[in-house]
Parts: structure tokens; C-alpha cells; sequence
């Protein structure tokens, strides 16, 4: 059975909720990834790529498909309508289901009769910087095609539940195999070995979404600490990210690298900006960081709040001064609060997700198989 996925996230980008679960589905399903179109400018050099598309088969064995038109058709919807048929004709994909991360994507897509439509919805996309004007109309479009809607937390699952009948909260989990190696002592990499301690470091976008006056404030008022910054900056300006002598930005770092670089941090930060944009995130990242030992110090988002506050796993720190109290309070040892880290997150699981959204997916499959017969019993 085929799944093709139109999503806006690079497949070798951050690895996130996309790439936890579609990985994850390529088991079940033969996947096809739709990356947003790039420039065919910067795939000159590849003599091998078609003219219109390129296609890669990821480590998971996810088919990524990346168009490929001039800079100033990325929003061409017949163009890309064509490619989407080209590829699907190409290798001949069957029109299973359909799982659009973007509602961005209806504008090239709606030609499609799939079995079944899924909406993971995982960000209030309409609140990010420089979101198209178009994307809300083309979101109310999806859900009346959509016929299972996952939110990616409980303020989404709150927002999205009232548009349609069957809206599924799945919130962030968590690979803990690869997170629980960062409990264990392992080495520093050589970016990372000079950089004193104590040490609080933050993996993910820099983006809109995260407060570099925060971030300057609070280095201020600890230069006894480093602060280190691992990920890439997108869609704000690097020159203004905060610079001092204890805040260092170590860039975009591979998934498999992550556990190195948090085993060797003494807490982990979650310095997220309150605003429009992060109003509706669940931070994949608090589990992670749960689950390698490390003690978090976050913002007031909502879904870190609830639960994790509410259950004492997390500091929430509702300004700089209280963030930098948070910090040198998880210096002390906390047996108890190891314990109930472990406990809460002993049923955490991607694959425990995927099982739960594939017995959803099957579900509406046979429903679907069950109509179609009927119909057909009465035609003849």
C-alpha cells in the first residue's frame, strides 16, 4: 500500500516529528515524502537529476521527493500539480493515502482521490513568520478532505477538534533508546570539549520562536555558566542572535550526534519566546531531554506547563531572574525527581504512536473497502 506525504520540512533538515513517524510508517507502507519545490538553480551540478524532480531514498528507506522549478514558480500550483502527477505516474503510485503535514500542499493536490486523507497537523502554521496568506482557506479546505486529523499536543488538539469529527491527540514521544545513551558518559565532541561548565544547552531551530533577549538576559546574569546553542537559525537574522563570551552556537548537528552533545551538558534550557508563533507547540525536545537525566528549565509555553510543571518534572521560569534560580538549583542531586522522570515517561514511545495511528488508518481503510462493496452490491 502507497503513502505519499507533502510536507514543508526538509526531510535532512531537523529531525522531528515527520521524520519519527514516516520513518517509522516506511515499514508499513511504500512512502513517497513531498518536500516543498527548490530552486532547479542548485541542482545544476547533478547531471543524473530529471529536470523537474529529485528523488532520494533516505536512510529509513522514505522516497524524497524534492520539485525542482525556477525561483519564481514556487508558488505555480499547475506546475507543481504536474510534477505531483509526474511522480505518481512514474513510479506508479497508488492513490492510498494521502498524509499532508502543509495544508499549502491543497493548492496542488486536490486533483487527487485518495482512499483515505490524514491531517498531522503539528504547529498552528497560520501564526509562524511569514505565513502564506492563503494557508487558512486552504486549511479549511483539508479538513472537510481529511478523514483523520492527528494534532501534535493539547493546545493544537484543543484548537483543530472543533473542525472536524475525528481530530486525535498524539503528542511529541520519544526514541528513549537514543535519548537514555545521553544518561551514560558519553564523550564530548571535540566543539563542544572546550566549553567550560557548568554548562545549559538548547538542541533545535532558532527561529521566531525562541528569545534571544531571554537567552543574553539570562547569560548575564550567570557568566559562571555556558550556554550552548546546537541547530540552525532560520528566518531571523544571525546577527542578531545575543554574543557573549559564555554563549557559544555550535550549528545544525546530525540526529545521531544529539545524544553526545546533551550527555555532557549539566541542564537543558527551553528559552522559548511567548508569543502568536509558540502559543500551540508541543517541544518534542522535553522528553528527550527527560529522558537522558538532564533537568529542564522552560518558559511558560502551555503544553510544558501541562503536564510537565503540573507534575514537577520541569521549572517553569516566568522571568530571567527566575530562569537563572532554576539553573543553579539543578546542580543539586535528585533522586525522587529521577524516579519520576523515569515513571512518566516508561509508556513514551514513536512506535507506540504509530501502532495507535496505524489501527486509526485501518480502521477508516475498512470502512472505506466496506462502503465501496456496498455500492457495489447495488449496482448490480
Amino acid at each position: 500500500m502507497d503513502m505519499s506525504i507533502f510536507s514543508q520540512l526538509r526531510w535532512n533538515f531537523v529531525y522531528q516529528r515527520p521524520q519519527h513517524l514516516i520513518g517509522r510508517m516506511a515499514k508499513e507502507y511504500r512512502t513517497f515524502y513531498f518536500e516543498e519545490p527548490e530552486d532547479i538553480e542548485n541542482y545544476h551540478s547533478n547531471e543524473n537529476a530529471p529536470t523537474n524532480y529529485h528523488h532520494y531514498v533516505s536512510e529509513e528507506g522514505v522516497n524524497v521527493i524534492v520539485p525542482l522549478v525556477k525561483a519564481g514558480d514556487m508558488d505555480n500550483a499547475p506546475l507543481l500539480e504536474k510534477i505531483v502527477k509526474q511522480v505518481h505516474e512514474d513510479f506508479s503510485i497508488e492513490q492510498d493515502i494521502f498524509w499532508y503535514y502543509t495544508p499549502m500542499a491543497m493548492a496542488y493536490t486536490s486533483f487527487f482521490n485518495p482512499k483515505i486523507t490524514i491531517y498531522d497537523c503539528m504547529d498552528q502554521l497560520a501564526a509562524f513568520k511569514n505565513a502564506p496568506q492563503n494557508l487558512i482557506s486552504l486549511e479549511k479546505e483539508l479538513f472537510k478532505r481529511a478523514d483523520l486529523v492527528f494534532t501534535g499536543g493539547r493546545s493544537l488538539y484543543k484548537a483543530k477538534q472543533k473542525n472536524h469529527d475525528f481530530v486525535y491527540c498524539f503528542p511529541s514521544s520519544i526514541d528513549q533508546h537514543h535519548f537514555k545513551r545521553a544518561a551514560t558518559d558519553l564523550p564530548d565532541p571535540e566543539d563542544q570539549k572546550g566549553i567550560p561548565h557548568p554548562r545549559a544547552g538548547f538542541y533545535g531551530v532558532v527561529d521566531e520562536r525562541f528569545d534571544t533577549d531571554l537567552l543574553k538576559e539570562i547569560s548575564s546574569l550567570l557568566p559562571n555558566w555556558s550556554f550552548v546553542v546546537v541547530g540552525p537559525t532560520a528566518k531571523i537574522d544571525p546577527a542578531t542572535l545575543p554574543q557573549a563570551e559564555n554563549i557559544h552556537y555550535l550549528g545544525i548537528k546530525k540526529y545521531a550526534e544529539l545524544p553526545s552533545y546533551l550527555a555532557n551538558w549539566d541542564a537543558a534550557i527551553m528559552p522559548f519566546a511567548l508569543n502568536e508563533s509558540t502559543k500551540y507547540i508541543s517541544p518534542t525536545k522535553t522528553p528527550e531531554y527527560l529522558a537522558a537525566g538532564k533537568k529542564v528549565v522552560s518558559t511558560a509555553v502551555h503544553d510544558v506547563v501541562h503536564p510537565y510543571e503540573d507534575l514537577g518534572l520541569v521549572s517553569i521560569a516566568r522571568s530571567s531572574v527566575e530562569f537563572a534560580d532554576h539553573l543553579k538549583n539543578t546542580l543539586a542531586e535528585s533522586p525522587q525527581w529521577e524516579a519520576e522522570v523515569q515513571a512518566y515517561l516508561k509508556d513514551f514511545s514513536w512506535d507506540d504512536t504509530c501502532k495507535q495511528m496505524n489501527e486509526l488508518i485501518a480502521e477508516k481503510l475498512a470502512e472505506k473497502d466496506n462502503v465501496f462493496e456496498e455500492k457495489i452490491a447495488e449496482v448490480e
